[in-house]
């Protein structure tokens, strides 16, 4: 029989996990131990019911969910760790002794706590299993650069919100598979990726073309091809510009690779945010990061709308004026060119999704089909390809 007492003093007595306590099923467990060992029967009955509440949202292993959230907790050891500083003796000593402490708390079983609460009626059970805490946390601090910490341990795309990096719950699964055609384009932003989380030189990326060719959903596939690699991202809007030096600063010591994407960018010439931008890509010492890189996708090759009454402007230096702005995309390394597809690349892109999408149709007909689909739909295009196999899907289920 475990003492709950003793280990209920020993997790309130933590320092690195401390974090712990925000977490509302740990924090609930603690406070249900604590009224179990009080006396009140009736306190101790409503604590442990709230706790159990709370699991079951979550499952109903105890020992799986406390590790999970030990394993993601961002605390001093972590930060250590992912920015490749010593923890040193003091620091080690205390992480091992902790983890033996929250080890034991998770195999405390829940027949343990209702023998203590003394309860004749029934109470929620929950299960546990044996698992060595500090084997298992060992060989993810060895793999940081892989699963990161905190909410980088817990998501992979991440938006700008009330100027906080903050996760998407539900992101776009597309993945490189469902991707079909353009391979050359997307083979070189993926080789261009694969040299950024090995440490090699790579290259902030322009994804430049027409509307409807993949080019935001290469980068996006990409993002989850590679999430198990270190690859996070982060998408910012374009008035969301100026945050990028606090994202900066909030990754630069993270041992995972980001890639900050900005979708549809373009300027028109007297934009405030166009300086955010130029000074990351010029490398700005406040707007740099070594694990980090620029992808972004535009409709237009030099970014800038430009105006006929722009280039007739009272400006002395006009022609310079115009020459900044209008080399802006040279400053991304690396340049891809996504162009709208001719009719035989449409036609195979239609033809492997009607594969993927199981449409039996004769492919005269699918074609024929497929193309007065796509004049409707200002050209051809892989996005207008999709909209039509899903609407052929769509109509077979309604049939």
């Amino acid at each position: 029989m475990t003492d709950l007492k003793s280990i209920l003093k020993r997790v309130k007595a933590l320092v690195i996990f401390r974090g712990l306590y925000s977490d509302a099923v740990f924090s609930s467990f603690v406070k249900a131990i604590d009224s179990s060992v009080s006396g009140d029967t009736d306190k101790a009955v409503s604590d442990y019911c709230e706790f159990a509440s709370n699991l079951y949202e979550k499952g109903d292993d105890l020992t799986e969910y406390i590790l999970n959230i030990t394993l993601q907790d961002e605390n001093i050891y972590t930060f250590r760790r992912g920015e490749g500083s010593k923890t040193g003796m003091m620091l080690d000593e205390c992480l091992a002794n902790e983890l033996m402490v929250l080890e034991e708390l998770s195999q405390v079983q829940s027949s343990e706590i209702a023998a203590k609460i003394g309860y004749d009626e029934f109470l929620p059970r929950y299960s546990t299993k044996q698992t060595d805490f500090s084997q298992v946390y060992a060989e993810r601090m060895h793999r940081i650069g892989e699963y990161g910490y905190g909410i980088y341990s817990r998501h992979n795309v991440f938006v700008m919100k009330n100027d906080s990096i903050t996760p998407v719950e539900y992101p776009d699964p597309i993945t490189l598979s469902q991707l079909h055609c353009y391979e050359a384009q997307r083979n070189e932003v993926i080789e261009n990726t694969l040299a950024f989380l090995s440490g090699k030189p790579a290259n902030n990326v322009l994804l430049y073309g027409d509307c409807g060719t993949g080019k935001s959903s290469t980068v996006k596939a990409i993002a989850n091809e590679y999430a198990s690699k270190g690859l996070r991202l982060i998408e910012l809007k374009k008035k969301q510009l100026h945050s990028i030096p606090d994202i900066v600063e909030n990754i630069s010591r993270n041992p995972l690779k980001f890639i900050v994407f900005i979708d549809d960018l373009s300027f028109t010439e007297d934009d405030d945010d166009f300086a955010a931008l130029k000074a990351i890509l010029e490398g700005s010492v406040s707007s740099t990061a070594k694990n980090l890189l620029i992808y972004a996708t535009s409709n237009r090759r030099h970014l800038v709308r430009e105006t006929f009454s722009a280039r007739e402007g009272d400006e002395v230096h006009l022609r310079d004026t115009m020459q900044e702005f209008l080399s802006l995309s040279d400053r991304f390394g690396l340049t891809v060119t996504f162009q709208k597809p001719d009719k035989a690349v449409f036609l195979e892109v239609v033809e492997k999704l009607a594969e993927e999408y199981d449409i039996q149709m004769p492919r005269e007909e699918l074609f024929m089909r497929a193309e007065r689909f796509a004049l409707g739909r200002a050209g051809r295009s892989p996005r207008a390809a999709k909209q039509f196999i899903e609407f052929l899907k769509g109509s077979e289920e309604d049939a």
